[in-house]
């Protein structure tokens, strides 16, 4: 398989705050909106990462999740602790910024730019089912395909390689990867050699939600923080170790480093 040339990092110019060492842009939906159609028009792809608690508890105790994520080009902060913690930090973040509200809004900028969206993963049925209600949802919109590969964790060159072939002649200038993460964070990190012109964006379980295979929380659930509690009630085997075990006590070392950094600064 022929390899492209690897993607020079680009500085940002986005301010960003630091959270534990993940630095996250310091940008609201519809500035970052702008910035990403702003860099298609210049011909520019880019890949970005949506990230909540979980995000950053696996960034904090993984080396090579940290590798990882700090390669993409913009993490924003998905999760309402996450924006707590920078306001207890004394460096408020503009507000959250996730991944499944996301992905209506570029569909409908997409549509009235006429840029072209593919969606990655997901169930079959989930892929076939948001595809459909976007198409319904945004007359005109141009969806320029979908599929739902069984990927390995990390992907081999196999996987790539038939990814890159079933990519190749769409083209995107929106990849929407829905593999749940790290998966779909070390196949956007394979995949962007390939499409430089692409904007590559982690959705996780978001074609579910926009199929209505799963229901998303209610909006008091969300601006409260705790649309945790409504996923793992749908999914208790999955999600309660995570959420429960994982994220919770790891939460609390959150907002006490981010007490402990302001203190420090004097702040």
């Amino acid at each position: 398989m022929p390899q492209e040339p690897s993607i020079p990092g680009e500085p940002s110019t986005i301010p960003s705050v630091s959270l534990m060492g993940l630095r996250l842009a310091s940008i609201d939906r519809h500035a970052l909106l702008d910035h990403l159609f702003a860099s298609l028009r210049d011909g520019r792809g880019g890949w970005l990462v949506t990230a909540n608690m979980d995000f950053l508890r696996r960034y904090v105790c993984d080396p090579a999740i940290r590798d990882l994520y700090d390669a993409a080009e913009i993490r924003v902060a998905d999760g309402t602790p996450v924006v707590w913690a920078s306001r207890l930090q004394g460096e408020a973040l503009p507000g959250r910024v996730p991944g499944s509200s996301l992905l209506w809004l570029l569909a409908e900028r997409a549509t009235r730019e006429g840029r072209s969206i593919y969606l990655l993963g997901g169930t079959p049925v989930a892929n076939q089912g948001a595809r459909a209600v976007l198409a319904e949802k945004y007359p005109g919109i141009k969806l320029c395909g979908g599929s739902s590969p069984a990927v390995a964790s990390p992907p081999t060159p196999a996987d790539i390689e038939q990814l890159v072939a079933a990519l190749a002649g769409a083209r995107p200038d929106i990849l929407l990867v829905g593999l749940g993460s790290p998966k779909q964070e070390q196949v956007i990190r394979a995949l962007r050699p390939h499409f430089s012109a692409t904007w590559m964006i982690g959705v996780g379980i978001s074609f579910s939600f926009v199929a209505g295979e799963i229901k998303r929380a209610p909006v008091w659930m969300r601006k409260a923080g705790i649309e945790w509690v409504h996923r793992m009630a749908q999914e208790p085997r999955r999600l309660a170790k995570r959420y429960l075990i994982d994220d919770l006590p790891f939460a609390l070392r959150l907002f006490a480093h981010a007490l402990w950094t302001r203190l420090r600064r004097g702040g």
